[in-house]
Parts: structure tokens; C-alpha cells; sequence
């Protein structure tokens, strides 16, 4: 249960690099030399005032990505990559107390995966805190253990200081600075009586001594000026922010998008909304749909209870939380010990555990937020009597019910969904309401407008009044104006219809809606809400229908064979770690010597180069004066085979057994002590660039091993390779996640092979090869194809995935890779074009590749496609 999905993994390898590459060559050059994966429109990078050359940078995650366990991964992660210490501080700033409090109890309590997580990477040597305990701290705590300390970002975010604990002289503190300079820098000092001038023992001061690492939770309610304020009074070492709305102007290193969420099974989606004329309706079908749901959930083999969660009006409205909770005791019969009441003053979730089996609780009666910090993955349903309620609100108890059971899909698709009931009276345009909620949370535009299913209302009995799959039913919405003006095209009249009501008109949509049609309509209304609403509306019942027709939809097969060699008489994928097997790669084969260009100490510091595969060559990066060390300074303990095992254990590699991996490390530490003639006590304070250092050296050997096999294996004179239909990537399959999508203006694609296009500017040379494609006539589908995630083809040291792939109407798959102009002659050109020349060959006729240019005196991108299919 504590696996990492994928899109966790990735957020994590992203962080990484880039955290290294700042080690070295500083913060805003690493931000601007990464590959920005999943940020289509990338803004400069912004320092913070005051402390420019600290790591700042932003993941996004929509609601429900589980933030926190990412968090908690990420303190080893920049303890090692950029702080270079064993055992880190860290300061977590969350937005409420409540959320503050859930923190806590999670990376508290054994056996939950954040707990877990900082045990695995500490080997159970951490603290966790809450700033209020914050004189439990000992120097011997921050010597071998992480320590880490939850806090409000408002507990430190203050003008005057004065009367707040975490700023207050403290001599329970003063351990922590019996050796620190009376002249240290930056430090805040006592202002009166005898001790003038003396350096505060405060907790504010011994997090400036620290530098800490600072995880902001929900980054966005912390972009003020006094915010950063609070960041140079600790002298924070490394800023991390996690949120599903970043600020305008936030260094957004990696963002996640709801679709990869629900592809990994970490969120219930689409959400199923139906509206109601009358509050009473919207509670009772509510109701019928929890208990539906939990005759389903019956045939689980995990256990699920699902709950509604009631939004009622506050005091002085008409549905208060009295009101709501009479009509369920009284009207609907239900069972006062089912149901729970979380206001302000009555809070009747503490000490229950929802999750348990002998929990009755089956029903939750709101009135605002839920602070954020109640959670339950049981919640299915929602719904809203409120006629007033903030955006936040909403937002919240929406992402209550998102969260999936166990993070993992359910046998039944309705247990894969979150339901809505709403009505008119409160809320009159729901779909345009929750699509903007929805967006709120960090899911771009195209994916809220797919996400929400409208629904009819339940009958009577319970049973729904149509079966028919979302795609198959019309979008019926009530406006209150009188759009009977409209007048559709002769291809529009099956798609609409515009019929009057006594308060303004109903639109039914039952077809492909064209986008001039729904421009044309949403034109006719008068006010600007309206208008809004009918976009919304149209473009939502646009993208089921699209959805619904599109080959993947459909069921459509879509696969593409792959490159494959003999090994051993066995045909084998040619992946990098088959093809290493095959040449018998042996690390202890290679030299273990340390030049002095890669690792070389000197009086001021120390010079290296490394080679990191986002963003190129670094070369005698120097040490700065804070960071002077006197290599001869007292032994610090540590023997050479300590130095080896910490230094094996940092550099492990899933290909390199234990014993040859130590053997290696044990030839590098003996040559710098040796020959070299590097003290010890030296290595030992730079281990964590030795670390580095030697992971380099590793990679740069694994990489002529590896280009050795693939070239033998592949291109040799015995080499054996075969094009294969018996391995194929499976489009059909395999889910399309992209980090973000295409945005369809201008031009409409027709054939792609997926409902959503991936990860495609509607601009520049790549959108442009992509509409050749998609205007072929010989190309019965296509897919832009993702990096990292969909079918490849191997290359020396690293996996080439062509930018788009098509299946012909013929039966054959083309693969097309553009290029631009500069980089269409490069080796990196260079080898791509050869490894898809040579799928293309060995697949007796059924395979072509082409890697298409703009350049000047070149044909079209079309006629160079066309060309391809034709030889």
C-alpha cells in the first residue's frame, strides 16, 4: 500500500535533478537549462527577495495527489541532492490548524505510508514535531536524527515579533548555540537590559543556524510579501512548494494533471451531477444513490461503506444544518447514529475512524468548509442545499469525495465515480458552478469540461431513468432566458433543441454539436452569466461526444510492433538492461581511478565535474568562501571501510550486485588515499559530492558498456533483430495520461486515436506536423505519443520516443519524428534515424519511419509523409 504510482515517481525524479543541478551551477540556471515536464508555457524563474541563490520551486498536483506522501519523500530526497546532509531540519507550513493536526497524526503514527515513508529513508531516525514542542529539540536531535516541525505559515508570519514564542529569547534553547559565533551574521539579537546585543536563543535563530528545507503545503495562500518575509528570517537552505493552483508567477517545476490521477486510480471520476427543482429531491435521490452504491460495493472484496456528505445553510438560511438533519430523521427515516453533524461548534467526527467496519456513521452534515483536514475516501456523494456558498467551500467537500477507496479502481464502474445532486434553487447553473470548482483544483479546463456527466434525477423507486451510457444521453440544462432566437444550421437541427419554460428556455443537446453552432448559441443569451453557462454546457456536451466516438473509445485496436534481438536462440525486447545482459556488462571491468579534472581537492575547496542528463556538462564549479573547510581538520571517527559502506549504500544501482559494487567503491576510496595522497578526514566531509562524484563515473561507464552491446546487438555483422508483432505496444490498453492537453483552437484534429490530444502546442512546427498527419488520407488514426509513457524504440542509452504514431488505412504503422532545422543533422538526429530505419526494415513491409524537417527548398511536411507511404 505505500508504492509510489508512477506519476509520484516522476514528480520525485524531477525534483531530483533539478535539486542536483542546482547544487552545482545554482538555482535559477538549473530551473532554466530543466525540462519542465507537464508545463507547456514555462515563465522565468523568481528568486526569492533576499535569498536568490535558494532552490524555489512548485510541484502541482491536482486535489486528490496525495501531496503529503510526496512531501515526506522529498526530505531524503533534498537532504542528499542539494543540502548534503545526513540528517536535515525541515520547517512544513500547512494553511489551518486543522490541516496542521492531520499532518502531525500522519507522519506520527507507525504504519501510515508518511510515517513510513520518513522511516525508510531515515532508518527510523527522525522527530517529528509540532512548532509548539519546539524546545524538545536537542543539538544531539539535530546530530542523528531528521527533525522535522509542522507549522501554520501564520504562526511565523507576523510585522512585530515581539510576543510570539518562535522569535521570544529562550534559555531552554541555549545548547543549540554554545558554538555559534557571537558574530554570526543574520541572527536577531536581544535589543535591552544587561545582555544587549547578544544573539537571541530563539527558535527563530537556531532555524536561521540550520538552513532549513521548507515544504509549503498548499503554496498558493503564501505569496505575500510578508511570506517571503518569513523565508529570509529562517534562512531557509531549499524552498519546496506543493499545490494544485500555483500562483501566477510560481517557479512550476513539474505539474501533474487530473487525468494521470485518474489513470493511476487515485481519484473517482467523472463526477455524475444531477439537478433537482427542490432541495427535498436533491436529499432523497442522495440517499438512493448511497444505497445503490452500497449494494454494489457489497460484491467488493475490500471493504467500502460509502457516505454523502450534506452541505447545509448557515445560520439564518433557510436549509441549516437543524433543518437538514429533521428532514433525514423524520422525511427519509433515517437513523440519528448514522449521521454525524461537523460544524464549528459541534463536532461529532473526532475520534471516529470512517474507515472502520463497525463505524454506523453512513451520513455527514456540514455547513462550511471541512477545514481540509477531514478526510475519508468512502465519501461518494455530495450535496449542496446551500443557496450561498464560497468557492472554497465547494472545493473542499468536492475533493472529499474524489479521493478513491484504497487508490485503487473498483471491479464495478459505478464505484469509480462521485455523484453530485444539487438543485435549481440553489444552485442555478451547476454544471458552469462545479466545472469552475473543478478548475479551482487544478484540473485544466478540457478535463473539467470531460469529467462532469449530467444525469437524470432518480425516480421514486430509486432505479435510474435511463441506463444508457454518458456518452449516449443528451445534455439537457434550464436557462432563465429565452434563447428560443437561436436558429441552428440544417447539420445542427438533430443536435438541438430549444423548448420554452415558464422562467426563461430548456436547451437538449442530442448529438455532435458543431463549434459554430455552439458559439452561435451561446451568442443569443443576454447576460454574461448565462452566455457563460452555455459555453460551459456545450463545450462539456461536445467533449463526451467526441469522447464517445473516438477509435479508443470505440474499442478500436491500435497496435504497434516492436524492436526486438536474439539472445540465446530467445527473441528478447531490445531494452538497454537486455541488451548490457548480453555484451556481460561488469562494473569491476572498468577503471575505478578519479582523474583530478573529475574529483580534485584544493586549499580553497574543492573542483569537479559531472554530468547530468537534463541539462548538459558542468565543469570546476568552486566552492564558496561560507563553504571553506580546513581539510585537516580533527578525525572525524570514520574509517575507510565506514566511508565505503556509506558511499555503496548511496550509490546503489539496481543492475550492480552488492560485492561488485563495494569492490569498485573500495578501488576508488584506496586510489584517493593512495596514490591521490587525499586524507581521509577530506572525504569524509565532501562524501556527499563523492557521492556524486562516483555515480558519474558509474553512469559514464554503464554508458560505453551500453553502447557497445547495442551497437554489436543491433548493427553488428552477427546481429539478429526482428521487428515484431509478437511484442507491441498496445495503444488501446495502455491509458493516454498526458501532463496537459492539447487545446483545440484553431484547428480541430479529426483523426486522433484518443478523445484528448497529449501534450501539443497549438502552434510551431511539431503542431504543424501533427495536422499533415491528421489531413493524410492514407492515415486511418493517429496518436501523439508521450514521452516516457508510450511505445519506443531503443537507442545506445536511453529510450526514443517518436513524437506521433499512425496506423494506415492499409494495416501498416508509421512512425513519424519531426525536427526541427538546426537539430535535424545532430548525432542525437543522427541515431534516432537509424534505429527507426532500422524498425522499419525488419518489419517485412509492415513499418515505416520517417523523420520529417522545415527547411528551405524541403517539400511540405505533408508531401514528405506522403512520400514515406508511397515508397
Amino acid at each position: 500500500m505505500f508504492d509510489l504510482k508512477n506519476y509520484q515517481k516522476q514528480s520525485l525524479a524531477v525534483l531530483k535533478a533539478y535539486l542536483e543541478a542546482a547544487r552545482t551551477i545554482g538555482a535559477r540556471t538549473a530551473f532554466e537549462q530543466m525540462e519542465k515536464v507537464g508545463v507547456p508555457n514555462t515563465r522565468p524563474y523568481r528568486p526569492l527577495d533576499g535569498l536568490a541563490s535558494v532552490p524555489y520551486v512548485c510541484l502541482r498536483l491536482p486535489t486528490g495527489g496525495g501531496k503529503t506522501l510526496l512531501s515526506a519523500h522529498t526530505i531524503k530526497i533534498t537532504a542528499e541532492a542539494y543540502l548534503e546532509r545526513d540528517f536535515p531540519m525541515v520547517l512544513w507550513l500547512v494553511p489551518t490548524n486543522t490541516i496542521r493536526t492531520q499532518t502531525l497524526e500522519t507522519l506520527q503514527k507507525a504504519g501510515h505510508p508518511n510515517f513510513e515513508a520518513l522511516s525508510a529513508a531515515f532508518d527510523g531516525r527522525f522527530r517529528v514535531l509540532d512548532i509548539a514542542d519546539f524546545e524538545q529539540i536537542t543539538p544531539a536531535d539535530l546530530q542523528t536524527r531528521a527533525c522535522i516541525v509542522v507549522a501554520t505559515m501564520q504562526t511565523l508570519r507576523v510585522r512585530g515579533t515581539d510576543g510570539r514564542r518562535v522569535y521570544a529569547h529562550n534559555e531552554n534553547l541555549e545548547p543549540h548555540f554554545t558554538s555559534v559565533s557571537a558574530g554570526t551574521p543574520g541572527l536577531e539579537r536581544i535589543e535591552g537590559g544587561n545582555d544587549a546585543g547578544k544573539i537571541k536563543f530563539s527558535f527563530r535563530n537556531l532555524l536561521a543556524i540550520q538552513r532549513p528545507l521548507v515544504i509549503v503545503d498548499e503554496a498558493h495562500n503564501n505569496t505575500s510579501p510578508l511570506s517571503v518575509e518569513v523565508l529570509q528570517r529562517i534562512n531557509a537552505g531549499c524552498v519546496i512548494e506543493f499545490t494544485a493552483t500555483p500562483a501566477e508567477d510560481s517557479n512550476v517545476l513539474h505539474n501533474v494533471s487530473a487525468t494521470e490521477l485518474k489513470v493511476e486510480e487515485m481519484i473517482k471520476l467523472p463526477i455524475r451531477l444531477t439537478e433537482h427543482r427542490q432541495w427535498e429531491d436533491a436529499v432523497r435521490d442522495s440517499i438512493l444513490t448511497r444505497q445503490r452504491l452500497e449494494a454494489i460495493s457489497a460484491q467488493e472484496t475490500q471493504y467500502i461503506r460509502p457516505i454523502i456528505l450534506f452541505q447545509a445553510e448557515d445560520k439564518g438560511g433557510e436549509i441549516t444544518k437543524e433543518v437538514l438533519l429533521k428532514q433525514l430523521i423524520e422525511q427519509e427515516k433515517v437513523p440519528r447514529e448514522k449521521i454525524a453533524v461537523v460544524t464549528g461548534d459541534q463536532k461529532e467526527l473526532d475520534g471516529i475512524n470512517l474507515l472502520g467496519r463497525d463505524c454506523p456513521i453512513e451520513f455527514v452534515i456540514t455547513v462550511e468548509a471541512l477545514k481540509e483536514g477531514w478526510d475519508c475516501s468512502f465519501a461518494y456523494v455530495f450535496c449542496s442545499v446551500a443557496s450561498v456558498h464560497s468557492k472554497k467551500d465547494v472545493e473542499q467537500i468536492l475533493g472529499r469525495v474524489l479521493r478513491m477507496p484504497y487508490a485503487k479502481r473498483r471491479k464495478e464502474a459505478d464505484l469509480n465515480r462521485a455523484y453530485a445532486h444539487v438543485s435549481r434553487s440553489s444552485w442555478p447553473n451547476a454544471v458552469s458552478q462545479l466545472h469552475d470548482r473543478l478548475v479551482d483544483m487544478g484540473f485544466e479546463q478540457t478535463e473539467a469540461d470531460s469529467f462532469i456527466e449530467t444525469a437524470p434525477a432518480f425516480d421514486l423507486t430509486g432505479g435510474s431513468s435511463s441506463s444508457a451510457s454518458p456518452g449516449a444521453q443528451p445534455t439537457v440544462f434550464e436557462l432563465d432566458e429565452d434563447l428560443s432566437a437561436f436558429e441552428p444550421q440544417p447539420q445542427d437541427r438533430d443536435a438541438v433543441t430549444i423548448e420554452r419554460t415558464a422562467s426563461g428556455s430548456r436547451i437538449i443537446l442530442t448529438g455532435p454539436l458543431s463549434e459554430d453552432a455552439a458559439r452561435r448559441l451561446a451568442a443569443v443569451a443576454r447576460t454574461d452569466e448565462v452566455r457563460r453557462s452555455v459555453e460551459i454546457q456545450t463545450r462539456r456536451h461536445r467533449a463526451v461526444w467526441t469522447a464517445a466516438a473516438s477509435p479508443a473509445q470505440r474499442g478500436v485496436p491500435f497496435r504497434v510492433p516492436q524492436l526486438c534481438f536474439d539472445l540465446d536462440g530467445t527473441l528478447e525486447l531490445a531494452e538497454k538492461e537486455a541488451l548490457l545482459d548480453a555484451g556481460g556488462w561488469k562494473l569491476t571491468d572498468y577503471p575505478a581511478e578519479l582523474s583530478d579534472i573529475e574529483f580534485r581537492l584544493t586549499d580553497r575547496g574543492i573542483q569537479w565535474e559531472i554530468d547530468l542528463s537534463a541539462i548538459g556538462r558542468i565543469t570546476e564549479r568552486a566552492v564558496g568562501e561560507a563553504e571553506q573547510y580546513d581539510l585537516d581538520l580533527v578525525d572525524t571517527g570514520w574509517t575507510v571501510n565506514q566511508l565505503c559502506s556509506w558511499l555503496e549504500r548511496r550509490v546503489r544501482q539496481p543492475d550492480i550486485t552488492q560485492p561488485v559494487l563495494l569492490e569498485f567503491v573500495r578501488r576508488v576510496v584506496a586510489h584517493l588515499t593512495g596514490p591521490r595522497s587525499i586524507p581521509l578526514t577530506a572525504l569524509v566531509r565532501w562524501k556527499f559530492v563523492l557521492a556524486k562524484v562516483l555515480l558519474h563515473k558509474i553512469e559514464a561507464h554503464r554508458r560505453q558498456a551500453s553502447t557497445d552491446c547495442y551497437q554489436a546487438s543491433l548493427f553488428g555483422p552477427g546481429a539478429a533483430v526482428e521487428t515484431s508483432f509478437d511484442y507491441t505496444f498496445d495503444f488501446a490498453a495502455s491509458p493516454y495520461a498526458p501532463h496537459w492537453p492539447y487545446v483545440g483552437h484553431p484547428f480541430q484534429f479529426q483523426k486522433h486515436y484518443h478523445a484528448l490530444v497529449g501534450e501539443l502546442k497549438n502552434r510551431g512546427e511539431e503542431y504543424e506536423c501533427a495536422k499533415a498527419i491528421d489531413m493524410t488520407r492514407q492515415v486511418k488514426h493517429w496518436v501523439r505519443n508521450l514521452e516516457r509513457r508510450d511505445f519506443w524504440l531503443p537507442l545506445a542509452n536511453q529510450k526514443f520516443y517518436p513524437d506521433f504514431v499512425a496506423e494506415l488505412e492499409d494495416g501498416r504503422i508509421i512512425a513519424v519524428e519531426h525536427k526541427g532545422e538546426v537539430y535535424a543533422t545532430n548525432d542525437d538526429s543522427r541515431e534516432k534515424a537509424n534505429v527507426g530505419a532500422l524498425w522499419a526494415e525488419r518489419s517485412n513491409g509492415r513499418a515505416v519511419f520517417v523523420m520529417t524537417v522545415v527547411e528551405h527548398g524541403r517539400p511540405s511536411l505533408h508531401d514528405q509523409i506522403q512520400a514515406a507511404i508511397t515508397l
